[in-house]
């Protein structure tokens, strides 16, 4: 069968099932499940892509990390079918949750609020499938005790990182496993040109950490630093500027002429917050004025300082890309 008729295929089995969903009122996993197919079977037939966004969709994921992953898994080949990730509030929007649905993975989730991973509970998707979630507020003590203890070790196919603080330092503490694919948060408000992160504070909270909700993470800088300390490769970002696709070293050469740029690219989404709570809407490079006296960690020579004082953190490409004057091709 051909693609084009595959997916007309694929697409009228989505349409019918949108219309048994409609008609016996039931709730609308399985039209989302079918449109994911459809899309999945578009992603596969990429051989190649200028960008990781070239494959991006988003069915369950926030910022089109389905599309991807269904991407990187498909040329991958052979690998366990086992997913950890940890920082996903009620599981509705997750970087796995797609893959768990279609793929039929196997899987830990940790989230630190209980009343989340109640949500999870009652949630279906914890009898249909193998998955396992856990309450717990992830710290570089606990982590891979969380990880061992709930049955998973050694070689797993995804692991995911959004914590929205000490990710570096999570990341780098995880022995017990050994992913083929790390899916990590970076915060492109630090800029690409400084490995910087925010200082380890086990009870670090973003919403807390000050009043913008700008102050968090690490820089792509010192989580690709990391990754490549770790044995990893960047295969790129999502389009939006916020997560980063690492490959074990093990699996590169299959991905080495699939993606001809994996440059990391900045966050043009303006989330910030006056110190009343109200969205001010803060844009590009200012956003990291609003937190320059916040302290921050180079992890190439372990000084602590303010923000302000590491100078320039952005590169001309990622001021370029900010004023929307590069797109995604290859360009300098």
């Amino acid at each position: 069968m051909s693609f084009k008729r595959l997916f007309k295929s694929v697409a009228k089995r989505a349409f019918q099932v949108g219309v048994s969903e409609a008609s016996t009122h039931l709730p609308l996993s399985k039209l989302y499940t079918a449109s994911g197919e459809v899309a999945a079977f578009h992603v596969r037939a990429l051989e190649r892509v200028k960008t990781l966004a070239d494959a991006e969709f988003s069915i369950f994921s926030q910022w089109g990390e389905d599309g991807i992953i269904e991407w990187l898994l498909h040329h991958n080949g052979a690998m366990p079918e086992i997913f950890v990730e940890f920082g996903v509030e009620s599981y509705r929007e997750s970087n796995t949750r797609f893959l768990m649905v279609h793929r039929n993975w196997r899987g830990l989730i940790l989230d630190g609020s209980p009343a989340n991973i109640a949500v999870v509970s009652d949630d279906a998707v914890s009898w249909r499938h193998d998955l396992t979630s856990k309450t717990a507020f992830v710290t570089t003590e606990n982590i891979d005790a969380l990880i061992r203890d709930a049955g998973f070790n050694g070689e797993i196919g995804v692991l995911s990182v959004d914590i929205d603080g000490n990710d570096y330092w999570v990341w780098d503490a995880i022995g017990c496993i050994n992913p083929h694919f790390v899916i990590a948060e970076y915060n492109a408000v630090f800029g690409d040109v400084q490995p910087l992160t925010v200082p380890y504070d086990p009870a670090f909270m973003r919403t807390t950490a000050h009043h913008s909700n700008l102050y968090y993470g690490a820089s792509i800088a010192a989580m690709c630093a990391l990754a490549e300390r770790k044995g990893y490769t960047l295969l790129g970002t999502n389009r939006a500027g916020v997560n980063a696709f690492f490959v074990r070293n093990d699996r590169l050469a299959v991905f080495q002429d699939r993606v001809a740029d994996r440059r990391p690219r900045p966050s043009r989404f303006r989330e910030s917050r006056d110190r009343d709570g109200a969205k001010s809407l803060v844009r590009g490079k200012d956003r990291a004025g609003i937190i320059a006296d916040c302290p921050v960690v180079n992890i190439a020579d372990g000084r602590t300082a303010p923000l302000r004082e590491f100078g320039e953190l952005y590169s001309a490409r990622w001021l370029a890309m900010l004023d929307g004057h590069v797109g995604g091709e290859l360009q300098e």
